[in-house]
């Protein structure tokens, strides 16, 4: 499978924030959002093919009992089976960073669902537009991950107004525990992270929802191996 790269950080996002893990980048994706703050894993991918055996030996040098599989979308690959499984025998906590459009009998802990809604969508210009909208929204999909895994829901908030659509989602989703969401700015700039948190954190508290930063982008910003 093709790896873009993998490295032992603090996650950034999510229920997990702020946990020692190592990540695990597949490169590839079947979507194209605008906003994709990894291109070099979905608009053009970039990486080594690997072997699974080979994953599992690299992702093993660092001590974190805490694994998460992103990409890209990692749920494409047809190794992650095999490579979830080999995790687990480690002993590994995983976590799967998925669009939630995509399915595969894989071993997860938790399923961080990022539904891909209307404000993701690529301009006319990149050829992406249609199939991009076509492939988002997969109902089907996320009724079966929720019926057999543990799932985390993180919305990508641009603008105030983009709550409405969030909440026409979970309306189409009663299953979804509204404690299991969590609204995460738009952001890859510390600066714009903090203006946006500013304004999200009371939609957030007014909706039931989690706030979610991006503490990969106030540590580190936005760049690779964080």
């Amino acid at each position: 499978m093709l790896i873009s790269e993998i490295f032992a950080s603090i996650q950034g996002e999510g229920q997990f924030t702020g946990t020692p893990s190592v990540f695990i980048r597949a490169s590839g994706c079947n979507l194209r959002c605008h906003f994709c703050d990894t291109p070099y894993a979905s608009w053009n991918p970039e990486g080594v093919e690997m072997s699974v055996a080979e994953v599992v030996k690299t992702a093993s040098e660092w001590w974190h009992p805490h694994v998460v599989i992103t990409g890209g979308e990692p749920m494409i690959f047809k190794q992650m089976p095999e490579l979830t499984a080999a995790l687990k025998r480690n002993d590994r906590f995983i976590t799967i960073e998925t669009a939630g459009t995509a399915l595969m009998d894989v071993e997860a802990d938790l399923m961080s669902i990022s539904p891909k809604r209307s404000n993701s969508t690529p301009a006319a210009i990149t050829g992406w537009k249609d199939r991009h909208n076509e492939r988002r929204h997969r109902p089907d999909v996320i009724r079966s991950l929720l019926e057999s895994y543990e799932c985390q829901f993180k919305f990508v908030i641009d603008q105030a107004e983009d709550i409405e659509d969030v909440l026409d989602y979970l309306s189409e989703f009663p299953e979804i525990d509204h404690k299991k969401v969590w609204l995460m700015p738009q952001a890859i700039e510390a600066n714009v992270l903090n203006e946006k948190l500013h304004w999200l954190q009371p939609l957030a508290m007014e909706h039931g929802f989690h706030l979610s930063s991006r503490l990969q982008i106030q540590q580190f910003g936005n760049r690779r191996g964080t």
